[in-house]
């Protein structure tokens, strides 16, 4: 099962093409740093912007440099069911371990087609499944009814729940009834999450704090709650600035900060704001992350 921090991982550009450099060093990075697992092209990964060539591209390579190090999650969904089947069947041959699928954003599906969108495509290609269930984005939330429905087919092992709600995390698991990946969708809930009996979180402050991310999941499951606790503080407010504007505008400033990459995002997104690159450097400070020597190489125990 899917555990621990796993980074959704930005996708940098330079002149507005992917920069392969900077995105080999962030996968090695991640790895370095103790992150658990990566998703490579999801939404903050500007999946909905990117040309089926770079897709398929970004998931092959990023395959490749792993290397089996640790887990990698593709990134599939769209909100046409024939373009999902395509891209996680790719997923799928380029060798993915899973595959994140997201409820299908503006069609608006009801229960019903939300099932039979799912079950098409777990019915079509033999990989793992998570479910990505972000109202605030797609505008459609899938019940926990509805999930336990899909958890009966056999390859859709999880959620990557954004919904806020804590709540779902233990009404879930009674609903399924039998082991269901449950991950965190937002950074600010993740050690809630663990608390009530999740296993882990897709994180986006992960991207630039990625040893911090990792060390509040493993002082949890080392049996450290205190740590966990301490840690999850440390992030609180960078958790919140990096959605002070529309993500991933403020992330990926942060990792230009850190010398990780630019801060360039694709239309109609813009560059995170003057205001907004004031809350993220000073919580990116506050967090210990901006250091006079090697500010990239931050560790959660400094």
């Amino acid at each position: 099962m899917f555990h621990g921090s796993i980074t959704a991982l930005i996708t940098p550009f330079k002149n507005g093409e992917i920069d392969w450099p900077a995105f080999d060093d962030l996968i090695e990075w991640q790895i370095e740093q103790g992150t658990h697992g990566l998703v490579l092209c999801g939404t903050t990964g500007e999946s909905p912007t990117l040309t089926n060539d770079e897709h398929r591209r970004i998931v092959e390579r990023g395959i490749a440099l792993v290397k089996k190090r640790i887990p990698v999650i593709a990134g599939t969904g769209s909100n046409a069911t024939a373009k999902t089947i395509e891209q996680t069947q790719h997923a799928l041959d380029a060798g993915a371990d899973a595959a994140l699928i997201v409820t299908p954003y503006y069609n608006k599906p009801t229960q019903d087609g939300l099932y039979a969108h799912y079950e098409s495509v777990a019915r079509a290609v033999n990989i793992p499944i998570i479910i990505y269930n972000i109202p605030g984005r797609c505008v459609v939330d899938m019940s926990v009814d509805t999930m336990s429905r899909l958890a009966a087919l056999p390859n859709i092992i999880g959620v990557k729940d954004a919904t806020s709600d804590i709540a779902r995390v233990k009404k879930t698991a009674a609903a399924i009834g039998k082991p269901f990946c449950q991950l965190s969708g937002d950074d600010i809930t993740a050690l809630e999450f663990l608390q009530e009996g999740g296993h882990g979180c897709i994180s986006v402050v992960s991207n630039i704090a990625p040893a911090f991310a990792a060390e509040l999941q493993d002082s949890w499951a080392d049996g450290n709650p205190a740590i966990a606790a301490d840690v999850s503080h440390r992030l609180a407010s960078l958790n919140r600035a990096l959605f002070v504007e529309t993500s991933p505008s403020p992330v990926k400033y942060a990792a230009s900060r850190l010398g990780l990459c630019t801060d360039e995002v694709r239309l109609p997104l813009v560059k995170a704001s003057e205001k907004a690159r004031q809350i993220v450097d000073a919580t990116m400070k506050s967090a210990g992350l901006l250091t006079a020597a090697h500010p990239q190489k931050a560790s959660a125990t400094a």
